[in-house]
């Protein structure tokens, strides 16, 4: 065979072969990249990954990203067995949950992703609450609590029955706004509209006008003209969420971490990888569009070294 036909033939088998790899010694920036990556959990923290899942896919078209809302425990169910690889999550890993992983050989990295102000809202309609205390939510909402009339948080309310909406027992959400409110996560009254969709709470919320619920600031930014936000008293006077407030830590006690858990041996698939550094490199800017606070670019790139 003539040498320069064999040579060719070589340089053409690996040019193939490259672009079978991925094209580059990482594998993530190639066009031809495929797979699933699963990611599953957080309400709050959806909108972040759905967000992330879309840019990528601009690039990444042939790699699939199922973003499932399942709540922050539903998600770490899925997580701990091995189902997904990413878990959105507005709350810390309970140590029952990390228990669970360890038992399945689950390792995985904690991101902090963003910061929340979680909301307490009403309809637009609503004209006349502005505000409420710690202890008037925890009136309404604590275990127990027979509160079904407006005049029954404050008299100079109006007498309007009171219907509420909030996350079910598997959101992060939930444990959050039941520890900083009524004093231990869980611990709610149970007859209120319950649901794992935030969307659905939005819906049920704005086309109440005696309604009262709460979920993460962004279904609020996403729905400004259906909603109003109530400010919450923790002792200082009133503070109303807004990405200010929530970023200094003024509105209190309901500003939250959110976090992403990715499993580690899931990050030896190429997707996977490139889909993690993709979240983290545009995870500040995709945060604040969604209506979160994005936390500084150093800690964003520190995540970023954690997963190398």
């Amino acid at each position: 065979m003539d040498l320069r036909l064999m040579t060719f033939g070589l340089l053409a088998a690996s040019a193939v072969l490259l672009v079978a790899c991925g094209g580059d010694a990482s594998g993530t920036d190639s066009p031809t990249l495929s797979g699933t990556v699963e990611v599953d959990g957080s309400s709050t923290v959806f909108p972040i990954s759905e967000a992330v899942a879309e840019e990528f896919n601009k690039i990444h078209s042939r790699v699939r990203v199922n973003v499932g809302v399942s709540g922050t425990g539903g998600g770490f169910k899925r997580f701990t067995l091995g189902e997904t690889d990413i878990s959105d999550a507005s709350r810390e890993i309970k140590e029952s949950e990390a228990e669970a992983a360890r038992a399945n050989g689950i390792e995985y990295y904690e991101i902090r992703v963003g910061t929340d102000g979680l909301s307490v809202v009403v309809s637009a309609d609503n004209d006349f609450v502005e505000c409420l205390t710690v202890d008037e939510l925890k009136l309404v909402w604590n275990t127990g609590s027979a509160v079904d009339n407006w005049n029954q948080i404050r008299s100079s309310f109006p007498d309007r029955p009171l219907r509420l909406y909030g996350p079910d027992t598997d959101s992060g959400t939930f444990d959050f706004f039941t520890e900083e409110i009524n004093g231990e996560a869980q611990v709610s009254r149970a007859d209120y509209t319950a649901s794992a969709d935030d969307n659905v709470l939005v819906q049920g919320i704005s086309g109440d006008r005696n309604a009262l619920g709460y979920f993460g600031y962004a279904y609020y930014e996403g729905n400004v003209d259906k909603l109003k936000l109530v400010s919450v008293d923790a002792g200082d006077g009133c503070v109303t969420p807004n990405l200010s407030t929530i970023m200094s830590g003024e509105y209190k006690p309901l500003t939250r971490p959110l976090y992403i858990y990715i499993n580690k041996s899931s990050l030896e698939r190429l997707e996977v990888r490139a889909f993690a550094e993709f979240y983290l490199d545009n995870a500040a800017e995709l945060a604040r569009e969604v209506g979160y606070v994005p936390l500084d670019s150093a800690a964003y790139s520190a995540s970023r070294d954690a997963i190398k």
